[in-house]
């Protein structure tokens, strides 16, 4: 500042002591002059009465002062602090001269007040303490401040944590809402500092007493005792009991002497029921639990009169290809075989007969009440068709008969249920030979048979078709001479030869070597041709036939003709000469002789 624009102060300077001589450190804000010696002696009383306090610290204050919004507290500074009341809210008792702690943001704001926070003092030592509970594994405890997605929010020392629905017990929780303001105990099992997250569990501790449990239950446990329970799950294959700490299995099967197609059919969840040990693994720590164990088996008290040919009612429960199980008393089954249920030899599945559900009646076949079982048949209602086979389906009679299945070797029909008959495929007819008998006719198609042969203890009937009809092969005996020709229809050609249809629709075989055609060429399916007869036996139904020898045999016919011809001539000519008496043989009548013999020659030669 220049001497122009403020020469007050400077006069006053001058008239005073020398600025350089000026004892500026014995002069405070009041104007009051302090040695030396005086100062440091103060300064020294004035430290022990305030304690060393630096920012961002954490320090416990007492309370001086309560106001509906705010509260003062001293921490021993040179002023005290203010801290919104909101921050003590889970606090409600608070009063005065209590110590609390706090955390210093700021010893002097602008305005040269000290800035306090309870709130942020709560959440760096809960920190620090969550994390020191967690490396100790210590239990803690919290309040249940509200219910979230998957779980609930717990308040651990001021700080939210978060309690997974899995962690709350250790049993299914259905309803969460029924641990919201309630104080429950946790361990720590995880922390993410860069998020700052905190899961807790409170069935981690609830395993470790039930684990303490499970070690007395198990040295406990005997086959055979009865225990109490309650059903904790229920699943498709059994119920999970709780037996006070450790939980045990019913299977499906041992929940009911009769069968069951749900758990759900016996127990409810949370019922509290009896059961037995059936069996347990201190090891694995697994017990097999039963129910239907406490209740006498039902063959026990089956009817004692109850013998083989006895009639019985009861349900189809399983059904299976090979039969079906019928309940007539619940927890006592018997076995319908399918054989056991219609006279009729053909195979067939337990469904085409009966439905689960279905009510029915049969007859007891086999009772075995050591191993509990019993075979029931329900064909033993009606009578064995085959019990007057022999008056019914005599040999020589003739039937009609469905066609149920096809063999390469014949034809299964149907006369009636229960009689069922085999056509061989030699049978079917007295002409025409099949590849396979599906050729001849359909299966459900009815077809006229003929009883050839009865077996009644084995239960087999034997049927033809071609027999309906009489033997032609007597009357083709007598028409068929081997050597004879006839006219016949090429119906098939193979490597071997010609399947030839001839009269009557008969069937007959030309080997390969008598196909031959005169021109050389090879003959076709419905092409007519004249065959002859080179074999035919009646016994064996067989016939060949050839057509080369038909045109083979012509051929020599016509030659054998020619030289009988040329025969006749020359004998002529012979006996022309001879009736000459007085002409004698000149030499030109010789010539005439030979020019004849070389003619007849040249013939033969060209034939």
């Amino acid at each position: 500042m220049s001497e122009e624009t403020n020469p007050t102060v400077e006069e006053t300077v001058t008239t005073n002591v020398p600025i350089t001589e000026f004892n500026w450190d014995g002069i405070d804000k009041y104007g009051n002059v302090y040695t030396k010696e005086e100062r440091e002696e103060y300064g020294k009383l004035y430290s022990t009465t305030l304690q060393t306090i630096n920012e961002h610290e954490i320090v416990f204050g007492k309370v001086v002062g309560l106001t509906p919004k705010d509260v003062v507290i001293n921490i021993g500074y040179k002023s005290e602090g203010i801290v919104p009341r909101t921050e003590f809210r889970y606090n409600p008792d608070l009063k005065l001269g209590d110590e609390v702690e706090v955390y210093i943001d700021i010893l002097e704001d602008r305005n040269g007040q000290l800035d306090l926070s309870h709130k942020k003092a709560r959440a760096i030592k809960a920190w620090d303490r969550v994390n020191e509970a967690h490396a100790k594994d210590e239990v803690i405890t919290g309040n249940i401040k509200c219910r979230t997605k998957g779980g609930l929010i717990a308040d651990v020392f001021g700080i939210e944590a978060f309690l997974p629905g899995s962690q709350i017990d250790v049993k299914p929780i259905r309803d969460y809402d029924i641990y919201v303001g309630k104080n429950m105990e946790f361990k720590v099992v995880k922390i993410n500092h860069e998020f700052k997250n905190i899961v807790v569990s409170h069935k981690i501790l609830l395993e470790e007493e039930l684990e303490e449990q499970k070690k007395v239950i198990m040295s406990q446990l005997e086959k055979g005792q009865i225990l109490e329970g309650i059903v904790k799950n229920i699943t498709s294959y059994g119920v999970f009991i709780d037996l006070g700490g450790v939980d045990g299995l019913i299977h499906i099967t041992d929940l009911s002497w009769g069968r069951i197609n749900h758990p759900e059919e016996i127990v409810q969840l949370d019922q509290k029921i009896k059961v037995v040990v059936t069996d347990y693994d201190p090891e694995k720590k697994r017990i097999a639990l039963g129910l239907k164990q406490l209740s006498a088996h039902p063959w026990e008290s089956l009817n004692t009169e109850l013998k083989v040919g006895d009639k019985v009612k009861g349900k189809v429960v399983v059904l299976a290809d090979y039969g079906a199980f019928i309940e007539i008393a619940p927890g006592v089954e018997g076995l319908i075989h399918v054989s056991e249920m219609s006279w009729s030899s053909h195979l067939r599945s337990a469904q085409d007969f009966l439905h689960v559900g279905d009510e029915v009646e049969a007859v007891v076949l086999t009772l075995d009440r050591e191993e509990r079982k019993m075979s029931l048949g329900i064909k033993q209602l009606k009578a064995d068709p085959w019990a007057d086979i022999e008056n019914k389906y005599a040999v020589g009679t003739q039937h009609s008969a469905l066609v149920k299945n096809f063999t390469n070797y014949g034809i299964f029909v149907e006369l009636e249920e229960g009689v069922d008959g085999l056509i061989h495929i030699s049978d079917l007819s007295w002409t025409k030979k099949f590849k396979h008998p599906s050729e001849f006719c359909k299966l459900d198609e009815r077809i006229d048979v003929k009883v050839l042969g009865l077996d009644k203890e084995n239960r087999k009937l034997n049927l033809g078709v071609k027999q309906l009809e009489e033997d032609p092969w007597e009357v083709f005996a007598s028409v068929l001479d081997v050597n004879s020709n006839h006219e016949g229809t090429v119906t098939d050609i193979n490597d071997k030869g010609a399947i030839v249809s001839l009269m009557y629709g008969i069937e007959a075989f030309c080997p390969a070597r008598h196909t031959k055609k005169e021109d050389g060429s090879k003959m076709v399916v419905d092409e007519k041709l004249p065959f002859g007869i080179l074999e035919f036996s009646k016994d064996d139904k067989k016939i060949l036939v050839s057509h080369t020898r038909t045109w083979e045999a012509a051929k020599e016919e016509a030659v054998k003709k020619e030289e009988k011809k040329e025969k006749k001539t020359t004998k002529d000519a012979v006996a022309k000469n001879n009736s000459k008496n007085s002409e004698k043989t000149t030499l030109g009548d010789l010539d005439v002789l030979s020019e004849l013999k070389q003619k007849m020659e040249d013939d033969k030669d060209k034939k």
